[in-house]
């Protein structure tokens, strides 16, 4: 059980480093979506408000060729533009029950973030395996002692004089070993 117990602690903390690094860099990857975003907007307005571009090209978004914005558009991460899509299809400049940003896009799925989640579970679920397999190491230990304990009184009961206290440590033996049995039969055996 102390083996089984080690190995999966070892695998929850392993998966628990990968899931803080993915979780990581998925944040990283993030920031760099809102960088291009903020970058995109401003250059929208900017280029809305000195004719480079024309509301006709906002409905629906194409982006244009030798613009700032059309440049940074053409750029957004793969897990991104999906979402900037769905949220320009709700079009957001005047309808005014659309998402606010298309961060809270459903299509805005973010695959180190998914991962960071999976490994997480992963990691839980190796500890709670490991908390498993220590507990039932501790239920063999107990089962053991209690055992012990059987011999030991077996052996004090023949040195009573009366035969009412040996009765009555004979039958504390009987109750304890077939509690013990009991508890034995009943964890796991692992082969």
């Amino acid at each position: 059980m102390g083996g089984e117990q080690s190995v999966n602690f070892s695998e929850a903390g392993a998966a628990r480093t990968e899931s803080t690094r993915s979780d990581t860099l998925g944040g990283q990857l993030i920031q760099i979506d809102v960088a291009m975003y903020i970058d995109w907007i401003t250059a929208l307005r900017e280029e809305l408000n000195t004719g480079a571009i024309t509301e006709d090209s906002l409905n629906p978004y194409t982006p244009t060729d030798g613009t700032v914005s059309g440049f940074l558009y053409n750029r957004f991460s793969e897990e991104f533009l999906p979402a900037v899509d769905a949220w320009l299809a709700t079009e957001p400049i005047i309808n005014e029950a659309a998402p606010k940003t298309p961060f809270i896009m459903d299509e805005y799925v973010v695959a180190q973030r998914v991962e960071a989640d999976r490994l997480a579970h992963v990691a839980d679920d190796k500890a709670a395996q490991a908390r498993t397999a220590n507990q039932n190491g501790d239920n063999y230990v107990l089962t053991m002692v209690s055992f012990a304990s059987v011999l030991f009184f077996a052996g004090v009961s023949s040195k009573m004089n009366r035969p009412r206290n040996r009765m009555l440590i004979l039958g504390f033996d009987v109750t304890t070993l077939t509690v013990g049995l009991v508890i034995l039969v009943s964890l796991p055996i692992l082969l």
